[in-house]
């Protein structure tokens, strides 16, 4: 659970005046969405760390065309892998806590995932009717594991966004890896979906044909119940080292054998991995086009290195100008 301090109310940041969530959601069938996603500074920073560290993404982000932030909720997932996790597990701020009270001049939308299971329902209330619907929208993340403890159900989340905040654009999340294993994540989307989802971002991608899979499945599932399919966000990450691919793979994200061996033996993996993250987008992009699915990208670091962090940023805006050419 975060620090008391990290559960009080701050008072929002003034309007944006880079455009609504609203009007986020209301192009991203016309045109794909990019985001950009980072995670708060870890709970244990000072003040002055974490205004610096503001300062910082601000400056990252100040360039970046894209159409909303994503923060993270970080929450410890050694439950769901027993293995040695490459980093360690480090408890970070509220991200809704971060935007509030340190990204007040970030002046477009802002996505904040939120991992139910570790809030009570009480605490996720008063989040909600405190959150401002023009400026944020969130995603809402279940449990990592059948045997983790949950102070409030992924079901009962949405139920509660229903009833406190219905006007709250809310995403979920979509895993290509479990689809690979069970064929049904397209059925746990259009679950998602009939519970108030608009759009879906996805695991981090390098397995391009399991996301394919997904995908198509999803757009067929759709057809036949007779509904729109939502904007599906995937998620690219450079890999700039090896305990960064073992990190990745910690995580769940499936990486083919021969785009390992590639890291693995490249003289500069981060330079690798990141023209396959520009090619993956090419292949996904022209793929959701012919089945008509909306689409966006969704660019991050996985790791706190400054390298793969300014890699991450480049591959932003080399993604804004693919997206337009």
């Amino acid at each position: 659970m975060p620090d008391r301090a990290d559960r009080l109310d701050p008072q929002p940041p003034a309007a944006p005046s880079g455009g609504t969530v609203p009007d986020v959601l209301a192009t991203a069938r016309q045109r794909p969405l990019l985001l950009f996603g980072l995670t708060p500074p870890r709970r244990s920073a000072t003040p002055e760390q974490v205004a610096e560290i503001a300062r910082v993404t601000l400056a990252r982000l100040a360039p970046l065309d894209v159409d909303a932030l994503l923060l993270y909720d970080i929450d410890d997932e050694s439950d769901r892998n027993p293995d040695e996790r490459p980093f360690p597990y480090l408890p970070t701020m509220d991200p809704a806590v971060f935007h509030a009270t340190h990204l007040s001049d970030w002046h477009r939308p802002t996505i904040i995932y939120r991992c139910v299971g570790k809030y009570p329902e009480p605490e996720l209330r008063d989040w909600l009717e405190a959150t401002d619907p023009d400026r944020v929208a969130a995603v809402l993340v279940g449990a990592s594991s059948s045997t983790k403890e949950v102070r409030t159900p992924l079901p009962r989340a949405h139920a509660l966004r229903r009833e406190v905040r219905p006007d709250l654009a809310v995403g979920g999340v979509a895993i290509p890896e479990r689809h690979t294993r069970g064929r049904d994540e397209h059925l746990r989307m259009l679950a998602k979906q009939e519970q108030g989802c608009a759009f879906f971002v996805s695991q981090v991608i390098y397995d391009v044909d399991a996301t394919k899979s997904l995908v198509s499945d999803y757009r067929y599932a759709c057809r036949e119940r007779g509904v729109a399919p939502q904007p599906i966000v995937f998620t690219l990450s450079v890999c700039g080292s090896l305990k960064t691919l073992s990190f990745l793979k910690w995580l769940g994200v499936a990486v083919p054998w021969w785009l390992e061996n590639a890291l693995r033996h490249a003289e500069d993996p981060l330079a690798e991995s990141y023209e396959q993250c520009l090619a993956n987008a090419r292949e996904l992009a022209g793929f959701c086009r012919r089945l008509g699915v909306p689409f966006g990208f969704h660019v991050e670091s996985v790791s706190i290195r400054k390298v793969e962090i300014d890699a991450a940023v480049a591959l932003a805006a080399r993604m804004r100008e693919l997206l337009t050419d």
